[in-house]
């Protein structure tokens, strides 16, 4: 395929005539080592290059050949740090074992350069082939022109171009020089995808030494010369506002060195260690006050359920849904309830910052480095293009570290401290003063007559938010010729915002539950109610949807094969679900062990596209399963009086290793392009497991958590 390139796409066309050391996107001012050569002599087959040459912004190539790929977008756990490289390597042609990868810094070079919305892949997968692409051809160029022949007879394989008919080799270490010269090409000629021969292997995760090792990765780690620890006091439950404080006993502590209140409402305690500066935050007497009473849950309750009896502007309405119900032979209503959740990345928030007069210079695991940038500049009152950030590995984000505020509160900490800092959240500062999914209740009402739906209502009440374009148009929209979907915001000083699979992470759940309620009114099966639904958007089709309903049934059907479909011992519920522009399909097989009902197994079956890097793919199929499991049976937060009812992991309880069931993966192979996979599998996660757990109890699921107080495992 031969594709020409479009010169506003920074990304891949920029090259430099630089030679000898000229690292040009390397600037590792965070890292005090010379770039990738305790990677080189670690993981390729040759040794540390002298030189390296700039082909374009991704790449660079030693004199020997060794190719250091720049991987551009921020590394959450989703793989990115090696599956895009992995499609830059395919194309230009070069042994994956002869490839280095570093973590570019934020830079005008590269797109969106963002962890969010498992974008990363699906946004650049057309930009990184064109870079690997690029930089091919331009080594082909300059080997053809050596030989006096046309480019297009030569070949190339593992770093070498080859000229067949007079038999003669060149490797891309002899031509890098010459090659970093030449002028962009215009129009290059992508790979076949049969002819793949990177992507769709797999590979390991290109951090897994140091991972394992133990060494520095994770803005957790980093260390530099000068540095100061911050922790932050920050208000105790939200609307409150900082009237006054008392720093001496924190100042007593040893290790402390300075106090100071920043950001408005917050106080920075500065200390020489992790553990002087938490215990100065102890230490800190502060006297809070608020305008306002403090949210609760009680209220949120309260409210959220008017909204949902309240009329709207609807996000969308096809057919007359009122006469659908008014001629209806049975009408069927169900209200689900999910709670606020915290995030709980492993590694809490933390960043570093190093402000002076001369310099903007920070570093840490943050999702959305260019927003960040931007909102740094405007803090600091100085030009965007003077903040450097650069991006560590992250443990864990999950839409957390979407929202940068511990960025900025090092920024503004470095500034008034004048010395370097890093901000460290403790496990309570990140659960009681964070972003939390929004509380949110889901009214389904459906019309049924002769055996069919010929109505369907959804209304939303929501914290802080509502659901996208992207649910509203979803199933059962296009399918069902009476359709409206209604959205209620209830407004809250409680910072809400993305939390894995935004919206469709408890949708899901509600809708794929009253999905099979009315499945078992009209005694059908609950795969063949869904596929004949489905095909109502084939056959007669109503505006325009998000989805494909073929693809929605081929993984139906899939998983309903590999998981044994009405044939299996165990109980079995199904949740089919698209998001992220991936379609996923999960059965939850359920047994009973010691008087309760016990996960066993969990079939998948997913179509997103080309897998780039299989074992990465499965990883994240899994990951998501897990936590889909895991918050569904165990997520429970809230509000009292404005603060958080939980502060740690010792009333909040997560999924634990022993409450994992088997999973088995099955990816419809396709050549289509990547779609999104770091979401996609958690949300019928816990709709699935819902099901099941109504068949084998007979209560049917109406809020989250299922195991507590109030849920159906009690």
């Amino acid at each position: 395929m031969k594709v020409k390139i479009k010169h506003n796409r920074r990304s891949f066309i920029r090259s430099s005539a630089m030679a000898g050391g000229g690292l040009v996107l390397g600037f590792n001012w965070m890292v005090g080592c010379k770039p990738a050569e305790s990677d080189v002599a670690v993981r390729v087959k040759k040794q540390v290059p002298e030189e390296w040459f700039t082909i374009n912004a991704f790449l660079k190539i030693g004199e020997n050949g060794v190719v250091t790929i720049q991987s551009p977008n921020p590394e959450i756990g989703q793989g990115v740090k090696t599956a895009m490289p992995m499609i830059v390597a395919e194309e230009l042609g070069v042994d994956w074992f002869d490839v280095v990868v570093e973590q570019a810094p934020l830079s005008v070079d590269f797109d969106r350069q963002v962890a969010g919305g498992s974008q990363s892949i699906r946004s650049s997968w057309e930009g990184l082939r064109m870079a690997g692409a690029t930089a091919r051809k331009m080594l082909v160029d300059t080997a053809a022109e050596e030989w006096d022949v046309k480019p297009e007879s030569c070949t190339v394989e593992n770093g070498i171009v080859t000229h067949p008919d007079k038999n003669k080799t060149l490797d891309f270490g002899v031509l890098a020089q010459k090659a970093s010269t030449r002028t962009v090409p215009t129009e290059v000629t992508l790979k076949p995808v049969e002819q793949f021969s990177i992507i769709g292997q797999s590979k390991g995760n290109v951090d897994i030494d140091k991972i394992i090792t133990g060494q520095p990765l994770f803005g957790l780690d980093t260390k530099r010369e000068g540095m100061k620890i911050a922790c932050a006091v920050r208000p105790p439950a939200f609307g409150q506002k900082l009237k006054s404080f008392d720093d001496s006993k924190a100042k007593a502590v040893a290790g402390v060195e300075q106090v100071f209140q920043f950001a408005d409402n917050k106080i920075a305690i500065v200390a020489k260690n992790t553990w002087a500066a938490m215990k100065g935050a102890k230490a800190i007497e502060a006297v809070w006050v608020t305008d306002t009473k403090g949210e609760n849950n009680a209220d949120h309750e309260k409210a959220l359920l008017a909204l949902l009896d309240k009329k709207g502007e609807p996000k969308r309405e096809d057919g007359n849904v009122d006469k659908a119900f008014k001629e209806a032979d049975e009408i069927v209503e169900a209200v689900y309830s999910s709670p606020f959740l915290p995030h709980n990345c492993m590694e809490p928030m933390n960043f570093f910052a190093d402000i002076t007069d001369d310099k903007a210079e920070l570093y840490g695991p943050i999702q959305t480095p260019d927003w960040t940038a931007k909102r740094i500049s405007e803090l600091l009152d100085r030009p965007k293009e003077d903040i450097k950030i650069g991006m560590s590995r992250m443990g864990g984000g999950f839409g957390r570290r979407l929202y940068g505020d511990f960025a900025l509160e090092a920024a503004e900490i470095s500034q008034k401290a004048k010395c370097p800092i890093k901000v460290v959240y403790s496990r309570e500062d990140d659960m009681t003063a964070g972003m939390y999914r929004p509380a949110v209740k889901y009214k389904f009402k459906a019309a049924l007559k002769g055996g069919q739906v010929t109505g369907y209502e959804l209304t939303e009440a929501c914290v802080n938010g509502g659901m996208w374009n992207m649910q509203v148009n979803a199933f059962p929209a296009g399918a069902t010729a009476n359709y409206r979907v209604t959205s209620h915001k209830l407004e809250s000083n409680i910072t809400t915002g993305a939390w894995r699979a935004p919206i469709s992470n408890f949708l899901a759940i509600a809708e794929q539950s009253f999905i099979d309620t009315l499945a078992e009114k009209l005694g059908k099966d609950e795969i063949a109610f869904r596929l004949e639904w489905f095909q109502k958007a084939i056959d007669n089709p109503t505006g325009e949807v998000a989805y494909k309903p073929e693809q929605a049934m081929g993984v139906i059907k899939l998983v309903a094969e590999k998981s044994n479909w009405g044939k299996s011992n165990a109980t079995q519920g199904l949740c089919a679900y698209y998001s992220h522009n991936t379609y996923v399909a999960e059965v939850a097989d359920m047994v009973e062990a010691d008087g309760q009902p016990r996960i066993e197994k969990i079939t998948c079956a997913i179509d997103c596209g080309i897998l780039v890097n299989p074992i990465g793919a499965l990883n994240q199929v899994e990951g998501g399963i897990i936590d889909g499991i895991g918050h569904a049976m165990y997520g429970d937060f809230g509000f009292e009086n404005g603060k958080p009812n939980k502060s740690n992991f010792d009333t909040y309880r997560l999924i634990r290793t022993d409450e994992v069931p088997k999973i088995e993966t099955h990816f419809v192979k396709s050549t289509m392009d990547p779609t999104g996979l770091g979401e996609p599998t958690l949300p019928p996660a816990g709709g699935a497991v819902a099901n099941a757990l109504y068949k084998m109890t007979g209560k049917k699921v109406m809020k989250i958590p299922f195991v507590g107080d109030e849920g159906i495992l009690g």
